[in-house]
């Protein structure tokens, strides 16, 4: 049985840009979506890790849905990115992200509790009953300090809103195994590892990288699509630079908002505390990797003008960003 995708393939997990005093600037996340539509992105996650869920309010995750939503129309899928680690909260804020028109769910291993993998099936059951939302399970054991085990993710896949897992796992072999004996679908959470993940059966990503180039993903599911590897080879060595870049110096929201700054297309790489902007030696060997990114469609790096001021520190914002 094939399931059919009602996610899209090609996924950017958003940034959320800022203002130097750490306030969502709406205007640039109006611009950001649309300049990401516009260059073949199928769906937008909001306040995910990326789109740093963890200090954003509630009020403002929704607000997010609703702008990309209204931005982005029927051109691509808005999907709630999160939704917490805590039950009951994912639940409220699922049942609220479906009424601010959220096309899909992802929601995230319980990260700090680190329940049982029972505590996390029961986490992501009810997050799934809780609307009638397509949901996509996403696994970072990095992030959340437990994985989703093999045989739990069996037993998610028998639930019907429950389609689809974002892998940032690194195991391969698993991922095989689960697509063999269920229908989940996969995308590859991991930068780096999309082409080896779409090589093997998965059916797109959620890229960080996709915020400053979003068309050279596009040319790689095309080509896999396809059945065109040398294609998509080729593309997968022009991105590997600026996903070394974005993925392995300092935290991906960090360093996407500092490049996406010295592009012009955010008005201030700012992110909120504890995250901070780069320190100088960070700054620049992700500028070093810069420097090696050529030929990527989409992206003009001649005018790139980082600015390590305007990234230093981190915003304390005017309401932190937690329900109680």
């Amino acid at each position: 049985m094939t399931v059919e995708n009602p996610f899209g393939q090609v996924l950017v997990a958003l940034i959320t840009p800022m203002d130097h005093d750490g306030e969502v600037a709406w205007d640039d996340v109006e611009r950001h979506v649309d300049t990401l539509v516009s260059q073949g992105v199928d769906g937008i996650v909001v306040s995910g890790t990326t789109g740093e869920t963890s200090t954003l309010t509630d009020e403002e995750k929704l607000k997010l849905i609703k702008v990309s939503k209204s931005v982005a129309g029927d051109r691509a899928k808005i999907i709630q990115g999160g939704p917490s680690n805590e039950t009951a909260h994912a639940i409220q804020l699922a049942q609220q992200s479906a009424e601010a028109g959220a096309d899909a769910i992802m929601a995230v291993t319980p990260y700090y509790n680190k329940p049982t993998q029972a505590g996390v099936l029961t986490h992501f059951r009810m997050i799934a009953d809780a609307t009638d939302l397509p949901m996509i399970v996403y696994d970072i054991p990095g992030r959340a300090g437990i994985p989703v085990k093999y045989e739990t993710l069996l037993r998610l896949a028998k639930h019907p809103n429950i389609l689809a897992v974002k892998d940032a796992k690194g195991d391969l072999s698993e991922v095989s195994r689960v697509l063999n004996e269920t229908d989940l679908l996969y995308f590859s959470g991991d930068d780096p590892m999309v082409l080896p993940s779409l090589a093997i059966g998965a059916v797109g990503l959620i890229g960080v990288t996709a915020n400053i180039a979003p068309q050279p993903y596009r040319t790689i599911v095309d080509a896999v699509n396809r059945g065109d590897l040398a294609t998509a080879t080729a593309e997968h060595k022009l991105l590997e630079p600026l996903a070394r870049a974005t993925m392995t110096h300092i935290p991906g929201t960090v360093s996407t908002k500092y490049i996406l700054h010295g592009l012009g297309r955010i008005s201030s790489p700012r992110v909120r505390l504890p995250l901070v902007g780069p320190e100088e030696a960070e700054a620049s060997v992700i500028e070093r990797d810069v420097a090696q990114v050529q030929g990527l469609a989409g992206v003009d790096f001649s005018n790139f003008r980082p600015d390590r001021n305007a990234a230093a520190g981190g915003a304390l914002p005017k309401v932190a960003g937690t329900t109680r």
